[in-house]
């Protein structure tokens, strides 16, 4: 619809519909403002379990985190409406590609459009996703201290959060992580 034109939308559509807009562009501000920074990192001392979590995958088949325990876990929390995100995907693709056979490391991108798979999945083909993709919500992303998209969110193997990264983060940065958990042992 342009400027102008007639609406038949409910003024109640309508507000959800700015207040959706206004929301997403807030989340991908603080990402781009983030963008490039170091990611915060979690200490020993205040190391948290990761939140357990099942989700459905775009063929709605659950998946649950606890599932990968054992393994390196990178979370990626995004989102169809979030710019940044796209410049996100080739760089997970690359560490996906290139750690999947080890066994050791997956990543996981949750989505957290409201709309679900009907809008994620033609965006998820589009671009070129080659990581298994799960249905999640913002309130889980806030669970695991999302504050804006993308946020990667790394689970060591015993299921503690190693690292949150608000923002873009690059396959290097990334492999540093996985190779500091396989020195650790797991």
């Amino acid at each position: 619809m342009a400027c102008g034109a007639r609406s038949e939308a409910k003024p109640s559509e309508v507000h959800h519909t700015w207040r959706r807009l206004a929301s997403a562009l807030v989340l991908c501000l603080v990402a781009v403002a983030c963008s490039g920074r170091e990611g915060v990192e979690v200490g020993e001392a205040e190391s948290v379990a990761a939140p357990d979590f099942t989700l459905p995958d775009l063929a709605g088949h659950p998946v649950h985190l606890s599932d990968f325990r054992g393994k390196t876990v990178v979370i990626d929390f995004w989102a169809t409406w979030c710019p940044p995100c796209i410049f996100q995907v080739p760089e997970l693709n690359k560490f996906w590609t290139a750690n999947q056979a080890a066994g050791d490391v997956t990543v996981l991108g949750v989505a957290v459009d409201a709309e679900g798979a009907s809008v994620v999945a033609p965006w998820v083909k589009e671009q070129g996703v080659r990581y298994p993709i799960l249905i999640g919500s913002e309130e889980l992303a806030r669970e695991f201290g999302a504050l804006g998209f993308p946020t990667l969110v790394i689970v060591k193997p015993d299921g503690h959060i190693d690292s949150l990264h608000v923002g873009l983060i690059e396959v290097s940065q990334l492999e540093q992580i996985l190779a500091a958990h396989r020195v650790a042992g797991g």
